[in-house]
């Protein structure tokens, strides 16, 4: 410890020597360093992911009524989102929130998730047909959601996701009341199906990314399957995809937020859409799915997403995710069919 305190010294003196100022100018350099190092160790704390959460207002809830699963997941995603350590982080414009990316990408994957699930009950879940009106909490709630991520001010994003979660909790309330039979939730196979078509797409968008870690040709086949289907602009049939290096990271943690997202909403439809699953005897695909993605949400060891290629000496954190997610989406898919069966 000596020696390390006469090295320390011994590079002041250097410093102070060379630059001028004496004790004003290391008073100032320690300050700087202090808060860099202050600034790193709330950055370390702030990307801790959440763990799975339960439904934070579940104490005072009537399981009995239908709906409240899901809304209250809804609004465990979105509160978790807005109240985790460091708060809501894709805005932030100072230290040490600028610096972070994973969080940010890994917000933006919950937020997606909670913005698909506010369009599905204020389209189909809380109306009884195409002709019905929309909820009044739910109808501003949905795009108070869709605000832009990454306003910092007038308005800021966290202003307009807690107006959004205002209105849930609103909803939420009036679902339990009996006296306001104008709040409705409809755990109807059909529903569900559609919002589990959301879910897919969103999953199939992201497993092509991190599939594409390592590049790969592909046929062109958005056109297969139909003679006389058309596009607007010529594409090549043969095509070379790869996802950067830079936006690896990004799209992994994207994926990790999507995941976790759906692992609470989920678990909110096994309690909503019970009968209508036991009907179809598919509660155990729906469980599947939930270990599935509960299976992305493993602890990453290594201080980088690593990018090796498929047989390579290093890991490829992209192809893991990558299975993990397909494997997901394949179960969906195979929901979706047992739903839509009469």
């Amino acid at each position: 410890m000596d020696k390390l305190q006469q090295i320390w010294l011994t590079f002041w003196d250097a410093l102070t020597a060379k630059i001028g100022g004496g004790r004003i100018i290391q008073g100032i350099f320690s300050i700087a360093v202090l808060y860099l190092l202050v600034a790193g160790a709330i950055g370390v704390y702030w990307s801790w992911e959440p763990d799975p959460v339960a439904v934070h207002i579940e104490q005072t809830t009537d399981k009995s009524v239908v709906g409240v699963g899901t809304t209250g997941a809804l609004i465990s995603v979105v509160q978790t989102l807005l109240e985790k350590p460091g708060g809501y982080l894709s805005n932030d414009r100072t230290p040490p929130g600028v610096w972070l990316d994973n969080t940010p990408n890994w917000e933006f994957g919950v937020l997606v998730q909670a913005r698909d699930m506010a369009r599905a009950m204020r389209k189909d879940f809380s109306r009884s047909q195409s002709q019905s009106t929309e909820d009044a909490d739910l109808a501003p709630a949905e795009p108070m959601l869709n605000f832009n991520n990454n306003s910092w001010l007038f308005p800021a994003t966290e202003t307009e996701y807690k107006k959004a979660l205002k209105g849930l909790y609103s909803y939420y309330g009036r679902l339990q009341d009996p006296s306001q039979p104008d709040a409705q939730f409809y755990a109807r196979a059909d529903n569900l199906n559609n919002w589990l078509a959301d879910v897919s797409t969103r999953l199939g968008s992201l497993s092509q990314r991190l599939s594409a870690s390592v590049g790969q040709k592909r046929l062109n086949t958005d056109l297969a399957g139909e003679k006389s289907a058309q596009q607007s602009t010529s594409s090549k049939q043969d095509m070379e995809v790869k996802t950067s290096w830079f936006e690896l990271d990004d799209v992994f943690y994207e994926a990790r937020g999507t995941a976790w997202a759906l692992i609470q909403l989920l678990k909110g439809i096994e309690q909503d859409f019970g009968p209508a699953l036991e009907k179809k005897n598919a509660r155990v695909s729906l469980l599947q799915i939930v270990r599935e993605l509960e299976s992305t949400q493993g602890t990453i060891w290594s201080p980088i997403i690593l990018n090796g290629n498929e047989f390579g000496l290093l890991a490829n954190h992209s192809l893991v995710m990558a299975s993990y997610i397909s494997r997901a989406n394949a179960a969906i898919i195979d929901l979706r069919e047992l739903l839509a069966q009469g």
